[in-house]
């Protein structure tokens, strides 16, 4: 190290992919780093489950370590980067880096969406930084601007797509006609989804990245377990033919507004319309549109996770943080204030209007009767599309869009609907967001 810059002393916590960008980058791209902070990142621990795994590039095997006090007592690691995952053990290693005056980065979106207000208050008393902004859309700027540059915004409502991997799959769908599983496949092949990708198709991992953001947004805690969220298992290219023939497109949108009865977060597929940036969002991007009463609305668009994106917002962090220790910056300046006690509503709260595709018996007066069902709950409709035929089972298929109801409405319709003789499946309910540009 040359002793014309200073140093700063870094551990890091996991070695998955993620670490591994990471860890490339500290251990033979520091140049670069020198070059833009005129500070020397030095690479000590790195905390692993196995020091003799077989890694994509050779790390020296002197700094890699099982025991985890390697990284959070040795008084010469400055920040430690947090990529274990999860909330046990990565939240008692974090507590202990902040407690032990070391700065703390993190990339962990379960962890600051269930104890983000928690380690907040900890490193704003222990005087010391807490960085998440690769825990949510990993190269895309969004949690800096909305708790530095817009927080003199008041925040109303969040539209965004934040998984890039279901996003893949509904542009598969939708561009190439292909079914679920193979788009799934096919995202697995491309690396653009991990073997086991639940959280990602069920929408969780969406749901836990919004919690964040409307935290943050709207400066109430919102607890990733009052998220709803639903993923995107039932959608067929059908939906998106019929979508496209009613004018809009569909995506796995993460909505959160603040009203006045309090806060609605959720997660499920929506369609939009064509003509809004967000339903032009496509392959593995993510995109977040924030509206501000001073900024009006604003999108961020770019790669939201991956090797790549998600390293350089950490290696981002890494700078800001690195500067900040030898500057006279306080350190919890950037910390964000969380003083609501907002109550959080649910779906059944939701007012919206509804795409319904089902299956029918394919005879006179059936729609009569499915009309007078949604009628019976006050859910007035706005188009019917009646749909392929299929002559020797006696079914056709429709498609029936409605004027705004209410969340309750439509499920109390959907169980009497289930138990009718003439209606054979409901195939798939999708809400339908009018967003404005």
């Amino acid at each position: 190290m040359s002793k014309d810059n200073p140093t700063i002393g870094v551990g890091l916590l996991g070695l998955g992919s993620i670490g591994i960008g990471v860890a490339e980058a500290l251990l033979c791209h520091s140049e670069r780093l020198l070059s833009k902070a005129k500070i020397e990142f030095d690479l000590r621990q790195i905390l692993v489950r196995d020091i003799e795994k077989v890694r994509a590039i050779r790390i020296p095997s002197e700094i890699l370590t099982e025991n985890p006090s390697s990284v959070l007592s040795d008084p010469a690691i400055q920040v430690v980067i947090e990529l274990i995952g999860g909330i046990h053990p990565a939240i008692e290693y974090v507590r202990q880096a902040l407690c032990s005056g070391k700065d703390v980065i993190t990339a962990n979106k379960e962890l600051v969406a269930q104890k983000g207000p928690e380690l907040f208050e900890l490193a704003r008393k222990c005087g010391r930084n807490f960085r998440f902004d690769a825990a949510v859309c990993g190269g895309i700027p969004i949690i800096g601007p909305i708790t530095r540059d817009l927080q003199a915004n008041d925040f109303k409502s969040i539209h965004a797509i934040l998984n890039g991997t279901t996003n893949f799959i509904i542009t598969s769908i939708e561009e190439k006609a292909m079914g679920f599983d193979e788009s799934l496949a096919l995202a697995r092949e491309l690396g653009f989804a991990e073997s086991d990708s639940s959280n990602d198709i069920s929408g969780l991992d969406a749901a836990n990245k919004l919690a964040i953001i409307a935290t943050l947004a709207f400066r109430s805690y919102v607890d990733p377990a009052k998220v709803y969220f639903e993923g995107i298992q039932k959608l067929r290219s059908r939906d998106f033919l019929y979508a496209k023939e009613l004018g809009y497109g569909i995506k796995l949108l993460a909505t959160a507004e603040d009203r006045e009865d309090g806060i609605l977060v959720r997660v499920h597929p929506a369609l939009i319309p064509v003509s809004h940036l967000l339903a032009k969002v496509s392959g593995i991007y993510n995109a977040v549109q924030l509206y501000g009463s001073y900024s009006g609305n604003i999108v961020f668009h770019g790669q939201g996770a991956g090797r790549w994106p998600t390293t350089s917002a950490i290696l981002g962090e890494l700078l800001d943080v690195g500067q900040s220790i030898f500057t006279d910056h306080a350190f919890h300046s950037i910390l964000p204030v969380i003083d609501g006690n907002k109550p959080m509503r649910t779906i059944l709260d939701l007012e919206a209007s509804y795409y319904l595709r089902m299956t029918v018996s394919d005879k006179a007066g059936v729609f009569g009767q499915i009309a007078e069902i949604l009628g019976s709950v006050d859910i007035s409709i706005a188009s019917v599309i009646q749909k392929d035929a299929d002559k020797e089972k006696g079914t056709a298929e429709i498609v029936i869009t409605t004027h705004p109801s209410r969340e309750y409405q439509i499920q109390e319709s959907l169980a009497i609907l289930s138990d009718l003789s003439v209606v054979s499946t409901v195939n798939n309910v999708i809400r339908i967001e009018e967003l404005s540009s």
